[in-house]
């Protein structure tokens, strides 16, 4: 029990502080104080995959989950996208955006937060949990949607993306990736005209984001995903009685298909990502979902067809 009460009394104070001061960021990029940064560390190219000389079949965007801290990919993304560069040649991917940051600014290099990770690693994610809930409070989603959408048009177009040039843009996202996914779009449509599909991988989002330029929103989902399941019940914008919500739209609309990955998980070593578990059939989850995901960005490009399951 003292054990107990010795975190409480230690991590109180900081969850507390951190509730405070996650609106900062947001609020520094809406006052004009700061910039977004566009330059990567050396070595990091903008995109890998597909020649930039060339328009590629589309561009991928990867959204991490809450584990994204620094420009390289994280262990919450790092093997599914070598995975699908590996499985789709043609495609030019992206995996350095910061989702959890509208400055751009990774987590992880930031010498407070270097410190902190040292000594209590667990704040870095408690960090990015909290920036999505401040990406979907009402007050500052429409800035947060803004800034980030600015920012992963700004890392587009450095990758190669011309605007006008119809090349669909996805927007593959893991867990909280889909809040800031979700929301990205009309800035996208705004800045790129970029027809945009959604990709959404157990995806933690309040329903509130307009998705009326969204080509399609693609939901993988299981039972098993008890974090995603979390999601519909805590944000009444899911609640199907809540009719004028941007994803209820969206559901009636047409524009959201259901795609069942079971019985994969969340997290573990049987989730969407996992390179370990085995399905039946002999795949290991990491393939299952980069052999989905694959499928329907081609399906978009006009080069497969891919059996939906229309939501109810």
């Amino acid at each position: 029990m003292n054990t107990y009460l010795l975190w409480a009394l230690v991590l109180g104070p900081v969850l507390i502080a951190e509730a405070l001061l996650s609106r900062h960021e947001v609020l520094v990029y809406g006052a004009g104080l700061r910039t977004p940064l566009t330059q990567l560390p050396e070595g990091v190219p903008y995109a890998r995959g597909a020649d930039p000389d060339r328009p590629p079949a589309a561009y991928l965007v990867y959204l991490d989950g809450i584990g994204k801290r620094r420009v390289r990919d994280t262990r919450d993304g790092g093997q599914l996208v070598q995975a699908v560069l590996a499985g789709a040649p043609e495609l030019r991917v992206l995996g350095q955006v910061q989702p959890y940051s509208p400055l751009a600014d990774p987590l992880a290099d930031r010498p407070v937060w270097a410190w902190l990770r040292r000594r209590i690693g667990l704040l870095l994610f408690l960090h990015n949990v909290m920036q999505v809930f401040v990406a979907a409070d009402h007050r500052y989603r429409p800035l947060y949607n803004r800034a980030v959408g600015s920012q992963i048009g700004t890392q587009l177009q450095l990758a190669g993306y011309r605007p006008g040039s119809g090349v669909p843009v996805v927007l593959l996202s893991y867990s909280g990736g889909a809040q800031v996914a979700t929301g990205a779009v009309e800035e996208l449509y705004a800045q790129l005209r970029a027809p945009v599909v959604v990709i959404t991988l157990g995806g933690f989002h309040n329903g509130a984001n307009d998705l009326n330029h969204a080509e399609h929103v693609h939901q993988l989902t299981s039972v098993g995903d008890r974090i995603e399941r979390v999601g519909t019940w805590i944000f009444p914008q899911r609640w199907r009685l809540f009719r004028r919500s941007g994803w209820n739209r969206a559901v009636r609309s047409g524009k959201v298909t259901v795609h069942r990955l079971d019985p994969a998980t969340h997290l573990g070593p049987r989730s969407y990502i996992s390179p370990e578990g085995l399905l039946p059939d002999g795949r290991s989850y990491l393939d299952h979902t980069t052999d989905t995901v694959i499928a329907l960005v081609r399906a978009h490009c006009g080069e497969t067809a891919v059996t939906d399951e229309p939501r109810p």
